[in-house]
């Protein structure tokens, strides 16, 4: 890369939940542009510009048109770099996976869903699962969350430009919830997918905020399975409840992820 790398952001199928976190860096977005030339930014600024070393990738891919998209901007950049849940795993919008996809367009659409079946309205043409960047292409990190948290992206950039290893943690985020002393989410009488969910990042903030961890940092690569199982039959959680739970961010990585692999129900 050159001296001072050339960057870029891109949206895909998505909120754009995680390029705000970025816009609202504020006073620490102006340090990050004095390392980093930032050529094309919609949520930010009109330039726009085909030449750049690191590309951010932002949403889940759900059409033919995102992967042309998708394959152009990994063939013009060095690293990309998956931002949020949808483009790292599939994220929420995979929650659409396990669902009949006549009714997803359906309930999204409407009467207009009948437009999917029209050959001249390409624009609406569509996968039946939401697949995250790297389904398609090498991605070289992964920053997920919902949304990202801002000093973890501070700290990957940095890391990638000062030549240093910005990979993920690989602890979950029980870790996190017993460093900040929050009280368990299981004792409050939820479900919590803490103990088998990335941690490092988030600091345990939805736990801390009172709420649950409902795994919007991908799973870790080598959950305690027999530990979360003791728990979750202390608790009396059904098989029922838990896949539910699954659904929700989950969807394309309990099918492609690193544990589907080593359970052999890769599809």
């Amino acid at each position: 890369m050159s001296e001072k790398p050339t960057a870029a952001f891109f949206d895909f199928a998505g909120c754009e939940g995680d390029q705000l976190e970025i816009v609202n860096l504020e006073e620490r977005l102006l340090d990050l542009v004095e390392v980093v030339e930032v050529v094309s930014f919609r949520e930010a600024m009109s330039e726009h510009s085909e030449d750049y070393d690191i590309a951010f990738v932002e949403g889940s891919i759900t059409t033919p048109h995102d992967v042309e998209r998708l394959e152009a901007v990994r063939s013009n950049a060095n690293i990309v770099i998956s931002i949020g849940s949808c483009s790292a795993f599939g994220g929420i919008n995979s929650i659409r996976n396990e669902q009949d996809f006549q009714t997803v367009k359906e309930r999204a659409y409407g009467a207009d869903a009948a437009m999917f079946d029209d050959p001249d309205a390409e624009l609406f043409d569509s996968f039946e699962q939401a697949q995250p960047a790297k389904a398609f292409v090498d991605v070289e990190y992964e920053i997920p969350g919902c949304p990202i948290d801002s000093e973890e992206f501070i700290q990957t950039l940095t890391a990638i430009l000062q030549g240093g290893d910005p990979s993920l943690a690989n602890h979950p985020v029980c870790v996190d919830c017993k460093l900040a002393e929050n009280t368990c989410a299981f004792d409050r009488g939820e479900i919590c997918l803490g103990p088998i969910t990335r941690g490092g990042g988030c600091d345990a903030t939805c736990v801390s905020q009172g709420t649950r961890c409902w795994g919007c940092r991908g799973m870790v690569d080598n959950p305690a399975e027999n530990a979360y199982s003791e728990v979750l039959q202390e608790y009396g959680v059904t098989t029922d409840e838990l896949v539910n739970e699954f659904t929700l961010y989950w969807s394309w990585q309990r099918e492609h992820g690193p544990q589907a692999k080593a359970q052999g129900i890769e599809q």
